[in-house]
């Protein structure tokens, strides 16, 4: 397998850069990503480090993770060039306190993150044009294939691990997540987390105690804070429904004692309800509010009508957040790439 140039030009990566970096990345060590083509990944997002390192189809989990690519893409970390990654994207890389990264480096994966459905019950401008959904065909049929060898190896792997489930789709509307979810192992070394869009947790949650009482992080994508808002970003979804779904990951919380974290994509029908977010997640005892910056993912034909980032209203929204970090003096407002 070579290196793969035309898909870093893609993303816009400069190969031959040397980012003198000191601190050390764990991802490319200690993490693993598999899409839906069974594509493996050295990082948690394909586009901050989207060389593929092996394919589940056609080798083995253990294989993949003794491949040469994937100490290739290693190698970038250890001699600080880090020129394998999106720096311009990375929410890592364009942390102020990445420079303070500091820990020991293992080389076993520590955190699986599951892409292997988008079906999904939302169709959402920001990430797909249509509908996506999957319960039979050839695409259904690989997703159930690779859920069973995934399950199969973690039924073997001896180390602590977190599992996340939901990369792409939703993983409770998705059948092959569901799947996946009522085979995994229940293990003492196995801990899940989960990103949903929160409609049919209330609903599902109850099918798969096993995942909920080993969950570590919970999180919820939610792209707005009222219900005009929120029911014209989230194509498919109802407010009044997604009010119930937080209330009951809020009472599960107390109870399993997760992680609760809320996602919002910041973007021109929504900037002006990021208080209203952050006020969202105090009332229902979120551990984190992410405010990030949308992406663009070739579904929206007028992207460039979202760059709001100069706009004074716009700026103004943003230094009341960062008054509100200043006065909280705490992570509970996570809020990287629009700060950079």
């Amino acid at each position: 397998m070579k290196i793969n140039q035309r898909l870093f030009d893609h993303y816009g990566i400069d190969t031959g850069k040397d980012l003198k970096m000191k601190a050390r990345c764990p991802k490319p060590f200690d993490t693993l990503l598999i899409d839906k083509q069974g594509s493996c990944y050295a990082c948690e997002c394909q586009s901050w480090l989207p060389q593929s390192i092996g394919n589940l189809q056609v080798m083995e989990l253990d294989d993949i993770l003794k491949s040469k690519m994937r100490r290739e893409m290693q190698s970038s970390i250890d001699d600080g060039t880090y020129r394998y990654c999106n720096d311009k994207i990375c929410s890592y890389l364009l942390s102020p306190k990445f420079e303070e990264l500091k820990g020991n480096i293992t080389n076993s994966v520590r955190h699986l993150r599951l892409a292997i459905d988008d079906s999904c019950n939302l169709r959402c401008p920001s990430c797909r044009k249509s509908m996506i959904f999957h319960k039979d065909g050839s695409a259904y049929r690989l997703g159930i294939r690779l859920a069973d060898k995934i399950n199969d190896w973690l039924y073997r792997y001896q180390h602590p691990m977190q599992v996340h489930i939901g990369s792409d789709g939703d993983p409770f509307a998705s059948h092959v997540y569901r799947h996946f979810m009522e085979q995994t192992p229940e293990r003492d070394n196995i801990e899940y987390s989960i990103l949903t869009n929160g409609l049919m947790f209330k609903e599902f949650h109850s099918r798969v105690p096993n995942i909920i009482k080993n969950l570590k992080e919970l999180g919820v994508s939610i792209d707005g804070a009222t219900e005009k808002t929120y029911e014209k970003l989230r194509l498919g979804g109802k407010w009044e429904k997604i009010l119930e779904g937080l209330e009951c990951m809020a009472e599960q919380k107390r109870k399993h004692g997760f992680r609760f974290i809320l996602h919002y994509v910041v973007q021109k029908d929504n900037f002006h309800e990021m208080q209203e977010i952050i006020d969202l997640g105090e009332r229902y005892n979120a551990d984190r509010v992410w405010l990030n910056k949308i992406e663009d993912w070739g579904t929206m034909d007028d992207f460039q009508s979202q760059s709001i980032w100069h706009n004074d209203d716009y700026k103004r929204e943003l230094d009341k957040v960062k008054q509100r970090m200043r006065q909280r003096g705490d992570r509970f407002i996570e809020c990287p790439t629009l700060l950079k």
